[in-house]
Order: C-alpha cells, then structure tokens, then sequence
C-alpha cells in the first residue's frame, strides 16, 4: 500500500501534478483549510510544499516582500525584504525567527553573505525604491553596504556618478552583489542602467559592462536583476549574470570577457544560485499557457538545472526538450508559488522560497522527498 502511494505520487509529480487544495495566501490568516501534502517537481527533484515552515507574527515581524535569502556559516537563514520597519530577518531552520532588524534600507533587495576569514559579512542592495507612507511606490538613490552580521556597516557603495563612471541622470538601483574569489564585489544594477559594475574588497572601482542599450547582443543585459559567481569548475570561477527580461543567464570571466548565453524560454529568472553542480533561480515571471486564463496574478515557480539542462520545475510544468531545445515551460493552474524571487538551498537540499508580491507571506520551504 505504501509502496502504491509513492508510485502514485512520484508519477503525479513527473506530470507536473500538485496534489493540493487550493493555496490559501497570507501567513496573516490563523485558519487554514484541511488540504493533501502538496508535491512539486520533476524527476529526482521532488519536493513537498511547506507553507507554513516560518513561525513569526505579521505584527512582531512585518513584511511586505521577502526578496532574498542566504544561509551563514552558523547554519542560519538570513533574509531581506522591503518592509519600512524591518529589513533584515534572521530564522533558524525549524522557521523561527532569531532576529530582525533594519530601517536604513526601505528598498531592500540583494543579499550576499562573504566569509573573511571565518566571519560572515552581509552585501545588501537597496534598489532604490520603496513603499511609502501612502501606499506608493517611490524612487530614492540606491545604495550597497557592507555590513556586520548584526547589521553595522562597514562601508557604502554609492552612486557610480559621484566618481565619473555614471553619466549626470542615469539611474543606479542596484538589486544584487557577489563576490570574487579574491574579494571583488560585483554589483548588478538591475533597476538602473544593467550593467555589472566590479569593485576590489575594499569598494574602489574597477571595470563594468553591459548594459541595455549595449550594441554587442553577447554584452548586452536587460534587466541585470542577478549576479552570482559560478565556482562549479574549481580552477575556472565565472560570473554570471541575470538578463531577466531575455530570459537568460550570461557568463562571463571575472574580468568581464563573456563566454556564453543560457537561455530558458518563458522564464524571467532572478538570481542564480549554485548548490554543488546545480543552478537554482526562482522565476519571477512567466506568460500562461495559450488557451489558459490571462492571469493578472502570480506567475512565477522554480527552476533546477544539471549543467546547462533543465531538470526540474517546481509549481511549474516538467521540462521538455525537442531536437535539443528546451521548450516553455508554464505555471501550474494551483498556483502553488507566486513569483518566484529567490531560492536558499539548505545543506539538506531543501529550498527555501522568497515570494514577490505574494500577499506578505513568509518564505516557502519545498522539502526535498
């Protein structure tokens, strides 16, 4: 009988199936429905949903978007959101909340953890915009710090006008850091100008490249909302970068030279994020099926790579290839993950799920089966 019922479940799963009653969002909401375990995913990557893993109160503990996350040395996940009274929350894994703190970044958007010398440090990007005081969305100059764990800063990025590298007028809303092998900060300034802009360890500047209006197709970056740095191949690090609104990852040498484009069709991605050989990426937007409701509402899921192949898609449809092409993939009509910002792998390979416009919940863990 049980035997009966993983086959079942794991066949469902490779469908693309979630065995689920419709999600109910708001972690606001003490009354939840009776429902079936929910599991997402395809192939060796199956998951069960958890929406409930974060135990925090929206009066204690406000939110408005949860937009990235990262687990520390101490086996802490550290997460920023956008809340004007609370950037910066820390949980343990069961889902308790250790810490919060944080109003200098009402545009909080990237955060990077950097271990110097056995001591965690935090990159946050604040993209330069923020909800304000009547409900509207405004525009303020963005901003990296580097910061202690316990949220002291150790120094500022600003503005790339103040030291020529900008023209007077354009925009900096940086969404992302990473950091090189040898200390080197690299922002992406995915709400401003796209471009990737590189800084030694001590924030002095560099090179950039990219850009939206780049002539060069291989160089140019549309929507640059994510960097990491690809360590996959030991003795060949790589940057690579988000072209969101291209529906592609590109890689790049650390000193800018690029090397290739991965595009995933019907995925907007956000940030990618290297768990030994895999890449993850939340996937912020998608376009539903032809024939299927023309949502206004979330449309976003996960994707999982092997290489440069797709292999799963958790909350969305399987993954298919034809001739070698990889074919769109799509939400599934649940629902069951709103846009998709930002994923954690934990060293139990679980995920953890950073929402976007998601009715203020908390991060999702998807459990790995």
């Amino acid at each position: 009988m049980e035997k009966s019922r993983r086959n079942f479940i794991k066949n469902s799963a490779l469908a693309g199936v979630a065995l689920a009653a419709t999600p109910t969002f708001g972690f606001h909401m003490m009354k939840k429905p009776l429902e079936k375990e929910t599991i997402l995913g395809h192939g060796d990557y199956q998951y069960k949903l958890v929406r409930d893993w974060a135990q925090m109160s929206s009066i204690e503990t406000p939110l408005l978007n949860c937009h990235e996350m990262q687990m520390d040395s101490k086996g802490r996940l550290v997460m920023i959101g956008d809340h004007p009274r609370n950037n910066v929350i820390i949980f343990d894994k069961s889902g308790n909340v250790i810490d919060s703190w944080g109003t200098a970044y009402p545009g909080g958007h990237g955060l990077t953890i950097s271990d110097e010398g056995g001591e965690d440090f935090l990159f946050l990007a604040d993209s330069g915009w923020f909800l304000n005081k009547s409900g509207k969305w405004t525009k303020h100059n963005g901003r990296i710090a580097k910061t202690t764990m316990d949220g002291r800063v150790v120094f500022d990025i600003g503005h790339p006008v103040t030291i020529g590298v900008y023209k007077p007028g354009e925009s900096f809303c940086p969404t992302e850091t990473a950091i090189g092998p040898n200390g080197d900060i690299y922002v992406a300034d995915g709400y401003g100008m796209s471009r990737i802009i590189q800084y030694d360890y001590n924030g002095r500047y560099i090179r950039h490249w990219g850009g939206s209006d780049n002539p060069d197709k291989n160089y140019q970056l549309k929507s640059a909302h994510g960097v990491a740095i690809d360590y996959r191949d030991p003795k060949n690090p790589m940057v690579v970068c988000t072209s969101r609104n291209q529906a592609s990852f590109k890689w790049f040498t650390l000193d800018g030279k690029y090397i290739k484009t991965l595009h995933l069709p019907n995925m907007q991605v956000c940030r990618p994020v290297f768990d030994d050989q895999n890449l993850y990426a939340g996937v912020c937007w998608s376009q539903p099926e032809v024939g299927k409701t023309n949502w206004k509402q979330p449309t976003g899921f996960v994707t999982i790579l092997e290489g440069d192949t797709v292999v799963s898609n958790p909350g969305a449809t399987a993954p298919i290839y034809v001739g070698g092409e990889l074919q769109k993939s799509y939400q599934l009509t649940e629902r069951p993950i709103s846009h998709g910002h930002d994923v954690c792998i934990d060293n139990d390979k679980n995920i953890y799920v950073c929402q976007w416009r998601a009715d203020k919940t908390p991060p999702l863990k998807l459990e790995r089966i």
